[in-house]
């Protein structure tokens, strides 16, 4: 009988063992998948502005957002990088959405890719030039070339139409385009991509450069024979592309950094392909 009492006693033991072993395994091995967005309970506002680039895409995740997570509010402005840089650093909005990279002043902010978009340089559909070098372009905004007919157009005097100062399209056109060039006075300032989209869709002698979501109305020029599609963006051979963030002050609260989150999702780099930008991955 002790013999038997033994061995229920080993066998006890070695299921305990065993047990433990499993559990500790279990606590060691991959972590379990995050839940899909629209599972975690969360509820109150958020407010977003900034970058005109980001805004349409910013409305249609915010939609969305918002069908999966029926206690949330989310309200989106534009204004411009500087704007959404602006108040992200005064608090006023919970995420600034800006066109171009952190620059080291603003070292205070965290930003967050959301998405990567191409800048269209854009004339009137009544402009029969289809393309452009971009030496050419920079020759056109620097005010060196002042008429279509210097680069294979008809006759006509070029208006100009740019971004502001602070902008973050303008951000990323000065430094791949011009370069050491600087845009002539004499273009006619817009405070939107919106807006110089539709003034170059109203003036036959026009030119002007926007975000890829803005090109409704309008010609978009080919740059150095490159088109610029979403295929050129992808695979790297259209040049002008830059990412679009989202940025904060400091760590988000829990019911901002799941719209990031989801922004950067799958779910979320879908809704941007569809808007016509260019996924973060690809």
């Amino acid at each position: 009988m002790a013999f038997k009492k033994s061995g229920i006693k080993f066998i006890a033991f070695s299921s305990a063992v065993l047990l433990t072993l499993s559990l500790l395994m279990g606590g060691c091995g991959s972590p379990k998948k995050a839940p899909k967005s629209g599972s975690i309970d969360i509820s109150g506002s958020i407010k977003e502005a900034g970058s005109t680039s980001v805004l349409p895409l910013a409305e249609s995740l915010a939609l969305q957002f918002m069908r999966l997570h029926k206690d949330v509010r989310v309200e989106t402005g534009g204004g411009g990088s500087g704007a959404g840089v602006k108040q992200c650093v005064a608090g006023t909005v919970d995420l600034g959405a800006i066109s171009r990279d952190l620059k080291l002043t603003e070292s205070d902010l965290i930003s967050y890719p959301v998405a990567r978009d191409a800048i269209a340089v854009i004339v009137n559909p009544g402009n029969p030039v289809n393309g452009l070098k971009a030496d050419d372009v920079a020759r056109i905004y620097s005010g060196k070339v002042t008429d279509w007919s210097q680069v294979g157009g008809k006759a006509g005097r070029i208006i100009l139409f740019a971004r502001e100062e602070g902008s973050g399209t303008r951000d990323t056109f000065d430094s791949v385009v011009m370069r050491q060039e600087k845009i002539t006075p004499e273009a006619l300032l817009r405070n939107s991509n919106g807006e110089v989209q539709a003034a170059v869709s109203q003036d036959a002698t026009a030119i002007g450069f926007v975000s890829l979501g803005y090109v409704s109305g309008i010609k978009i020029l080919s740059i150095n024979g490159i088109k610029c599609n979403l295929e050129n963006c992808q695979n790297g051979s259209y040049p002008l592309v830059r990412r679009l963030y989202f940025t904060t002050k400091g760590i988000p609260n829990e019911t901002v950094m799941e719209f990031i989150n989801f922004a950067r999702s799958d779910a979320g780099q879908k809704i941007a392909e569809k808007m016509g930008f260019v996924p973060l991955v690809y």
